[in-house]
């Protein structure tokens, strides 16, 4: 009597414990990230995991299982690229109109193979679907690190992800509409032969440049995490600004599209001044990690001397 009883009980609530349950899981689960992202990770020195690997079989089925868990994580970013991209299939060419700007619109370019168009909106279609998953895989790659990373560091590689995005964005902004307007009009008049612009030669050479001077962007904040997690220091790059600048201007000249020094100018500029940002942002991120390690080795003296 009593199980039939409470079976009834459990058939008259479960709409409302239904109800419940779904009105509760997005607090649970902030409730659980909130842990996650202020739980210490247990400390492994490099010294003694390269050892455990030849000694302890449980060490080198942990290493397999990061292995498995960084594959899992690789698998789900190129899926988000692959939705990403087949959604950029919507806006295509939209986005293939505004690109032909520059040169006065898709009337001024002429395809001479039959392909050579369908080529271009997969070209194009892939570089907005990148865009539109950097964020997605950023948080992947983070997801992956973060149970080695202290709370501190994790705080801030999660609030990186969005500056990622918007680092890359700004780079591919700045290449179309201040240094195509430059650049073009010198490669389409050098030596006087003016040029037939092919849809594939153009979009390539567009969709290339925009990418990796987006690239360069986010070296600001690939700078920042590398200092807040110890491996750069500020005083490195601020002594050896001087190889930085030609190790710019070298770099600069591999992917800016003309020899002239007008444009090699045009990129050589922000990339000079985001390194001198990368170095005050360095500096921020050290001396925050200092500071933390200095709490950090208060609270554990503070321990030692109550315990003793």
């Amino acid at each position: 009597m009593r199980n039939f009883l409470f079976g009834v009980w459990k058939v008259i609530t479960f709409p409302f414990r239904l109800v419940f349950n779904i009105i509760a899981f997005p607090f649970r689960k902030i409730r659980q990230f909130n842990q996650f992202l202020n739980t210490e990770p247990e400390e492994h020195p490099l010294t003694e995991v390269f050892a455990d690997l030849i000694t302890s079989s449980d060490t080198r089925q942990m290493l397999w299982e990061q292995v498995e868990a960084l594959r899992t994580h690789l698998l789900r970013a190129v899926i988000s690229l692959v939705i990403m991209v087949c959604v950029s299939f919507l806006f295509t060419n939209k986005v293939i109109e505004f690109l032909a700007i520059p040169v006065g619109g898709l009337d001024n370019l002429k395809a001479i193979e039959v392909t050579e168009t369908i080529g271009v909106f997969m070209r194009v279609a892939l570089m907005c679907g990148i865009a539109l998953a950097i964020p997605y895989i950023a948080f992947e790659f983070w997801w992956f690190a973060a149970p080695g990373l202290r709370p501190r560091e994790r705080k801030m590689g999660l609030a990186g992800i969005p500056m990622a995005a918007i680092l890359f964005l700004s780079g591919a902004a700045f290449t179309f509409f201040l240094m195509l307007p430059a650049a073009l009009p010198f490669l389409e008049s050098f030596m006087g032969v003016k040029t037939e612009l092919r849809p594939e030669s153009y979009f390539s050479f567009v969709i290339g440049l925009m990418f990796w001077i987006g690239v360069s962007f986010e070296f600001p904040l690939i700078i920042y995490v590398l200092s807040a997690i110890g491996i750069i220091k500020p005083q490195i790059l601020a002594q050896q600004w001087r190889l930085a600048i030609v190790v710019i201007a070298i770099v600069a000249a591999m992917v800016t599209p003309t020899i002239d020094p007008v444009n090699q100018g045009l990129v050589m500029a922000p990339m000079i001044l985001l390194y001198f940002i990368s170095i005050g942002l360095s500096y921020i991120a050290y001396a925050g990690r200092k500071r933390n390690n200095l709490e950090e080795q208060t609270h554990a003296d503070e321990a030692e001397t109550g315990q003793s």
